[in-house]
């Protein structure tokens, strides 16, 4: 790794991203090179950027932020093709490692930065900087202007259906939202069940070859299994929340679907009927006009 300086890492936050990329590039010594085409190295550069990024916007004075950046590139290559338990054992020795270099909340957000990060996105992480990638790219610019072809009159709605299609539409995707919301509260909280479990395992760091007594393991057991309950207790919550939620959504669009407007029928040249009403109303019109003389 190049020598980085506190000074040269500042210019690089007070760039924007495109110029700050290229000026650590620069301080990297690495030779300029296809975004495109060499994937690899792309990725590479945007994670020691966001990492350059992630320490000043938690406060890290520009020494340790040199050091966070040098952390960074140390964690991609000691685990390059390890299994993510592997990764996660090598993340809790380094920390280890540098716990003299950072105090206690420096430390701590930055197993954070990686656990949601590096190991969220291992697999990622490994297949990209970890096997070589042949790009054949070709790149071809076409301006194609086409007018919007305009529907069918006859295709049209009444202005109070298209609303009410409209809300009910509406409701639909509120209820898929919420249901993706669980989802994704159910993958979070694994994510901060795990983080927690990898804290409470890296209070105390034991020492090589020595068994746990049993109070020990009693006690650690029991965090976990707290740990365990309290990701669960919120999860269950939020699902019962969801479910009334949803049950209101389905009430809601069973009221409008019994509430909805019957379509007025479009007047289509030709269609029987037509011709006669028009006769009917210009004789009435004529009728009225001779009447006032």
């Amino acid at each position: 790794m190049a020598h980085l300086t506190p000074q040269g890492l500042k210019e690089v936050f007070q760039f924007q991203k495109p110029e700050g990329r290229e000026h650590l590039r620069r301080l990297l010594n690495w030779e300029k090179f296809d975004e495109v085409r060499d994937s690899r190295r792309s990725i590479l550069l945007d994670t020691l950027y966001e990492s350059v990024i992630f320490a000043v916007g938690k406060g890290f004075p520009w020494v340790e932020v040199v050091k966070v950046v040098k952390f960074t590139e140390e964690m991609l290559k000691e685990t390059k093709g390890c299994s993510i338990t592997k990764a996660v054992t090598i993340l809790g020795n380094k920390l280890r490692d540098y716990q003299g270099q950072f105090n206690t909340t420096h430390l701590l957000a930055l197993c954070d930065y990686f656990h949601n990060t590096f190991l969220r996105h291992y697999k990622l992480y490994q297949y990209v900087l970890g096997h070589d990638q042949e790009v054949n790219l070709t790149v071809t610019h076409l301006e194609v202007c086409v007018p919007p072809q305009p529907l069918p009159l006859a295709e049209g709605k009444d202005r109070d259906l298209w609303k009410h299609e409209q809300q009910v539409a509406e409701l639909s995707m509120e209820e898929v939202q919420k249901r993706t919301n669980v989802l994704l509260l159910k993958e979070a909280l694994y994510l901060e069940q795990e983080h927690k479990l990898l804290q409470n395992f890296l209070k105390e760091p034991a020492q090589q070859g020595r068994v746990l007594k049993r109070e020990e393991l009693e006690n650690l057991i029991k965090e976990a299994i707290h740990i365990q309950m309290e990701c669960l207790k919120e999860l269950l919550q939020y699902e019962i929340q969801v479910t009334f939620d949803i049950l209101d959504l389905k009430l809601q669009k069973k009221t409008l679907k019994l509430n909805a407007p019957v379509p007025f029928p479009l007047s289509i040249p030709g269609q029987p009927g037509q011709d006669e009403s028009l006769k009917f109303s210009k004789a009435n019109k004529g009728k009225k006009a001779k009447g006032k003389k």
